[in-house]
């Protein structure tokens, strides 16, 4: 039971508006069912007002995409001085795009596979042919391509022959400017989510997804059944820890605060390489972050309740 009242945003205009109005929704539910006093807005027009005339105690933000990964809706609540659960937008910004992350995680001494960032105007200046073979040179097959920014898989392919290497990106291409070109990881996929609902930032159980295609795509991720989650991981014990350990650093690395997703590959030789992080984990019902805080004995309402507590009282 809580006296706050919090606003859950959701929805917005990027390519994720609707596992995001999703992810709002079950936050949304969750809370009220614990007697929290919640406004479920999207983000419109309409919310400046909205913020102005029913201001909240705190916000929730489960935006996916665009404005609310990016740091421009976090921004303005800062603006606007309204406390809000989730990563300052300066992190935000950063974690956003994922070549200056991996960037970054090379630095720290994380691993993080191999890549190149391709803008559409190098790939269309100075001819595909020439510059797709230097890359398969350098990274070899198969690649994985995705969008240099979002999330949920959106754009994102796996291509094992060199002749499907030019129709692929011009498919992801459609996503983002520049495609971010990644030697392909074999091994097993896991997603280690970190929240800070005590004394200290800490990592729930890691979720391990099996997929039949053995690639964890769009559909494979919001359909019900398309993949199975096994939490903990089916790994060592050794593996899970450094899987822990390189969650926390990352999420401190990049300056995240509240609550973070890393996704990863852990190869055969148990070798734990980061593929992207998340300053705004999905809630739905195929979501991991669900699946991770169920596993540890917990649920939504409880973990959010204490983080929203943490937000609010950064403002009291």
């Amino acid at each position: 039971m809580s006296d706050r009242t919090v606003a859950v945003l959701a929805g917005g205009l990027s390519h994720e508006r609707e596992v995001s109005l999703r992810s709002g929704r079950r936050l949304a539910g969750a809370l009220r069912a614990n007697g929290v006093d919640v406004r479920e807005w999207d983000v419109d027009a309409r919310l400046l007002e909205r913020l102005s005339t029913d201001r909240p105690d705190a916000v929730a933000v489960a935006l996916h995409g665009g404005e609310g990964e990016n740091g421009a809706v976090q921004q303005v609540l800062e603006l606007l001085g309204i406390p809000f659960v989730g990563t300052p937008s300066g992190a935000c910004r950063r974690a956003w795009d994922k070549p200056s992350v991996k960037t970054e995680l090379v630095r720290a001494g994380l691993s993080t596979p191999d890549w190149v960032a391709l803008p559409h105007s190098t790939f269309r200046e100075l001819g595909a042919q020439g510059v797709l073979g230097a890359i398969v040179e350098r990274l070899g097959l198969p690649l994985v391509l995705k969008p240099d920014q979002g999330g949920s898989a959106l754009g994102v392919q796996v291509v094992r022959n060199a002749a499907d290497l030019p129709a692929a990106m011009v498919s992801c291409f459609a996503y983002a400017e520049t495609v971010l070109v990644e030697r392909f990881v074999a091994g097993t996929e896991v997603a280690v989510s970190v929240v800070h609902d005590g004394e200290e930032p800490r990592a729930l159980p890691p979720v391990e997804v099996e997929v039949p295609s053995g690639f964890y795509d769009y559909t494979s991720r919001y359909t019900p059944g398309a993949a199975t989650f096994h939490c903990p991981a089916r790994l060592p014990s050794d593996v899970l820890d450094a899987l822990a350990d390189t969650a926390l650093a990352a999420h401190r690395l990049l300056g995240m605060r509240d609550v973070s997703r890393t996704d990863a590959i852990v190869d055969a030789d148990g070798h734990v390489h980061v593929l992207e992080m998340n300053v705004s984990p999905g809630l739905t019902d195929t979501s991991l972050l669900p699946t991770a805080v169920s596993a540890d004995g917990s649920d939504l309402a409880t973990v959010y309740l204490a983080l929203v507590e943490r937000a609010a009282a950064r403002q009291d």
